[in-house]
């Protein structure tokens, strides 16, 4: 039997492509960067597995900060250290800023107007959408958790209700079930080694 070695993944060469890989998806990330991420990170660079993707997502959201910020910096890091993970961060935050600046300034001018009010309650339902496609994207990975798809679908079912239902405060959500999600995955893989 041949051992067949699986292909070396690409990788970044430098941390300004890092800057510029972030800078672009940054740039593409109306209503949430999160989706873009998964598909410039994964599908198109495919600097990360999507394995590698939901773990990294899976750290950033448990971390205090925004999870994408959280995420470029592991990333960067990952690739180059502290600088990997300033150029990262700096790709993903330094334009972005002066375009939303730009448009604070115009908001506070042009809120009034309906059309501007009417187009902003529709981001939000492009904003939910794009966060529901990424999910649906990042499902199949959960059969290779160690929980199993059916205690990944309680963990989800139990977030959602206590969530959404309940409206419970996310920090509830994410020390409580997250907790107990750990805790299952950790005594889990305890017992397959």
């Amino acid at each position: 039997m041949i051992d067949v070695v699986p292909a070396a993944r690409p990788t970044p060469r430098s941390p300004g492509e890092l800057l510029r890989a972030f800078s672009v998806l940054a740039l593409q990330g109306f209503g949430g960067v999160l989706p873009v991420a998964q598909r410039e990170l994964v599908e198109r660079r495919q600097w990360l597995s999507r394995d590698q993707f939901v773990e990294t997502l899976s750290i950033g959201q448990v971390l205090p900060g925004p999870n994408v910020v959280n995420m470029a910096l592991i990333i960067g890091d990952r690739f180059f250290g502290w600088r990997g993970a300033f150029a990262a961060l700096a790709g993903l935050l330094a334009l972005p800023l002066l375009i939303v600046m730009t448009l604070a300034v115009l908001y506070t001018r042009f809120s009034a107007e309906p059309l501007v009010a009417g187009a902003l309650r529709g981001m939000g339902a492009v904003a939910a959408g794009l966060i529901i496609a990424t999910a649906c994207k990042l499902l199949p990975t959960l059969g290779r958790n160690p929980l199993g798809r059916v205690l990944c679908a309680l963990a989800l079912l139990a977030t959602l209700a206590t969530v959404a239902g309940l409206r419970w405060p996310m920090v509830y959500a994410v020390l409580g079930i997250g907790g107990v999600t750990v805790a299952a995955a950790w005594w889990r893989l305890g017992r397959a080694t």
